[in-house]
């Protein structure tokens, strides 16, 4: 039998590079003989740069920039040949604050601009953005106020680049904008399907995650309906309605209305580098995995991509999380499904442990497969 081990990172805990390596370290230790393929993948969250470095050579860049709350750390993108390729979550993530930090409200994606505007002064033509894992809620602005743009109020007074300040937006300038002056092409690559705003959108479904308390919440769901008000009577496109457009605080409608951008599904592109169709044909089960399973992981995470590309040549997929929501899962036939939270005694110990039970997961998948 032919497997093929594809999964995404398990946030927290293990590298998708890791978590694959250690599931083959327990296939090999039931069975020496058992061949097997290593795939790690990614959806446009954090650590997509982990991926891209695993299957391509890029040169790496360092500078200063803001953090999410203005202070100066030091970050880092890649660049191969006339392409840009930048993690929002290494200036603007929210791994990047303490607990006692997170406040969307007060928190910018202006230092993932810097990195942007720095790519386009070293002559790129064309850059990949990657907005998973963000602490913001700004519809990027931040990102915009770096690359020339100016946001006003109703009067005149220069708006800092901050989530609270989206519902006061009166006009916006594009006059000084570094991408209409140089013509770049830029891909914003993510890893959900929520709108701008509402119920799904970016504010009431990731703002508490971010620090956002109730009042905020709202208060920043209005701020991004003012947001899309204020471009649509500057004569920038709609993008409410577009899947992704609440992607990273409203990063992926933000970006598409004032860049132009063109949004993409993150396990869609790494689907297509990683020429995934063409491997899993020759394969004849499908090992994939990703920390948490819940009702966002049907929304365009790298499980559900998976699933969905094996099923298309009906090959059996077993699946491999920390944990999951067993209803979240009911409408899919997985042959098998593994937890590491099963084996561990807490949560903490799973967390710590990671490496120690997926290899243990393997061993079983490889005993499990024997008997079948």
């Amino acid at each position: 039998m032919k497997i093929l081990i594809a999964t995404d990172k398990f946030k927290g805990s293990l590298s998708a590079i890791k978590v694959c390596n250690s599931l083959a370290k327990g296939l090999n230790q039931y069975d020496k003989n058992i061949y097997f393929s290593l795939k790690p993948m990614a959806d446009g969250g954090d650590g997509s740069l982990d991926i891209l470095k695993h299957y391509y050579s890029l040169n790496k860049q360092e500078l200063i920039v803001n953090d999410p709350l203005f202070r100066k750390i030091k970050s880092s993108y890649y660049i191969s040949k006339n392409k840009a390729f930048i993690e929002l979550s290494l200036a603007s993530g929210l791994a990047l604050l303490n607990e006692n930090e997170k406040n969307c409200m007060l928190t910018s994606t202006f230092g993932t601009g810097e990195l942007i505007a720095d790519s386009i002064k070293k002559g790129v033509e064309e850059i990949n953005l990657f907005i998973g894992g963000s602490s913001t809620n700004d519809g990027g602005i931040g990102i915009a106020s770096a690359l020339g743009f100016k946001f006003f109020d109703s009067s005149e007074k220069l708006l800092l680049p901050i989530g609270k300040n989206l519902s006061k937006i009166e006009r916006i300038d594009d006059s000084q904008s570094m991408l209409f002056k140089k013509k770049i092409r830029m891909n914003v690559i993510c890893d959900v399907e929520n709108p701008l705003y509402g119920k799904n959108g970016a504010a009431y479904v990731y703002a508490k995650q971010k620090g956002a308390n109730s009042e905020e919440i709202k208060y920043l769901n209005n701020g991004l309906i003012n947001l899309e008000s204020k471009l649509l009577k500057h004569n920038y496109q709609k993008i409410s309605h577009i899947k992704g457009s609440g992607a990273a605080g409203g990063v992926g409608g933000g970006s598409m209305a004032l860049f132009n951008a063109k949004l993409i599904s993150g396990i869609n592109y790494f689907l297509d580098i990683t020429k995934l169709e063409k491997t899993i044909q020759e394969f004849d089960l499908i090992i994939t995995g990703e920390g948490r399973l819940d009702y966002q992981t049907e929304k365009g995470k790298v499980v559900m991509g998976l699933y969905k590309l094996a099923k298309r040549y009906d090959k059996p997929v077993i699946l491999v999380c920390g944990d999951y929501i067993k209803n979240a899962l009911n409408k899919y036939d997985f042959k098998k499904i593994f937890t590491v939270l099963e084996k561990a005694n807490s949560i903490y110990d799973s967390i710590k442990n990671t490496d120690q039970y997926l290899t243990m997961i393997g061993f079983e998948i490889a005993k499990y497969l024997k008997k079948i």
